[in-house]
């Protein structure tokens, strides 16, 4: 649950920011893109404290939504479709509008089908990060229910509650798998996804 909430909302939030910085000469663009940059140089766990500060205050914490909202708007997801979207030629946003075609239906029509590859790659990064992540669920959540595996495992396996290795070898391999997998699945996709966003 945790992970589809978040790549769902990265992928609608980062289409349209990443859509609004490619396509639009707007007012402070170049600022609003700069200060996007500036989100991939801060490391998430420096602002561990303003941002349970801000879950306390819309009373999220030990909540699925309170551990995916940080992650919500993703400046690298925003940087990578940018610079997709800035592929796309104008001859087919501009025939997309001759046929009728509204701003998000130009998006949804044009930009999003020829971007699939980049959301299959970033897809893949954003579900093993969120996937693996440790520190933000351990500090924002207190109950069994919505902690995620790796924080489950973790204080599965504390020393002071005695450590079963053959269990926790056991639950290590069962959340490992869906991410091997789908690699192994993917993989192909995944390189040919990259080498055809490359950055440009």
């Amino acid at each position: 649950m945790l992970v589809t909430l978040i790549l769902a909302a990265q992928f609608v939030l980062c289409t349209l920011a990443g859509f609004a910085f490619a396509r639009f000469a707007f007012a402070g663009s170049s600022v609003a893109f700069a200060l996007v940059l500036v989100q991939l140089m801060v490391m998430p766990e420096v602002l561990i404290v303003e941002n349970y500060r801000t879950m306390a205050r819309l009373d999220l914490v030990d909540s699925i939504s309170g551990i995916g909202m940080p992650y919500f708007a993703s400046a690298f997801g925003i940087f990578l479709l940018r610079q997709t979207f800035k592929t796309v030629p104008r001859e087919l946003d501009e025939a997309a509008r001759v046929e009728g075609c509204g701003m998000l239906g130009v998006l949804w029509r044009v930009y999003v089908p020829l971007a699939r590859p980049t959301y299959l790659a970033y897809g893949l990064v954003s579900v093993s990060y969120h996937w693996n992540n440790f520190l933000w669920p351990l500090v924002v959540t207190s109950s069994v229910e919505t902690r995620p595996l790796t924080v489950g495992l973790a204080i599965f396996g504390a020393p002071e509650s005695g450590v079963d290795w053959a269990v926790i070898s056991a639950g290590t391999l069962m959340a490992v798998a869906p991410l091997l997998v789908a690699f192994l699945l993917f993989q192909r996709q995944f390189v040919q996804s990259f080498m055809q966003a490359g950055i440009k």
